[in-house]
């Protein structure tokens, strides 16, 4: 869940680094800003997705336990549940 809301964080500011919001906002020198201009944005947009790929794959590997040990659960409960044969 922690690296799904990362992801998103690491999004919106990929995005915003991206967005063209005029002179004040930054104030840089020029190389540095060329540098980040290049090498943020797009290292937090691969930072980002690969946050929310991890995210996903951690939900959906909690939703499979959780299945998981309702089947087991079940399972257990029809084999104790008198479906036994009787002796005699």
């Amino acid at each position: 869940m922690i690296a799904l809301l990362i992801g998103i964080v690491l999004l919106l500011f990929g995005v915003y680094a991206v967005l063209p919001l005029g002179k004040g906002f930054i104030d840089w020198s020029q190389e540095v800003l060329a540098f980040l201009k290049g090498g943020a944005p797009i290292l937090a947009l691969f930072i980002g997705l690969i946050s929310l790929f991890i995210g996903i794959a951690d939900i959906k590997d909690r939703i499979e336990a959780k299945r998981e040990e309702k089947e087991q659960g079940d399972e257990e409960e029809a084999a104790s549940g008198g479906s036994e044969p009787s002796k005699g």
